[in-house]
């Protein structure tokens, strides 16, 4: 599955939030800091630019995907 090119960190966030259990702990200038305690505890810096770079999503996802024991394309559906 392709990587969608027009996502920004704070749409990105809110999905997170929404679907995934995370939560907004706080915003250290452009970066906005999730966490969450489901399985373990997990904190996930998220760039609020208006797109994410390809590279940068792809580690997030990776990241995300490998604490929540699935699988990225998982995580990419719920975008």
């Amino acid at each position: 599955m392709k990587l969608p090119r027009n996502l920004s960190g704070k749409e990105l966030a809110a999905v997170l939030c929404r679907h995934w259990n995370y939560y907004i702990v706080h915003q250290v200038g452009s970066h906005i800091i999730l966490q969450t305690d489901i399985l373990s505890h997990q904190r996930i810096p998220i760039p609020a630019h208006a797109f994410l770079r390809i590279g940068t999503l792809n580690a997030i996802l990776k990241m995300i995907a490998t604490h929540k024991e699935v699988r990225k394309e998982d995580i990419l559906e719920s975008l």
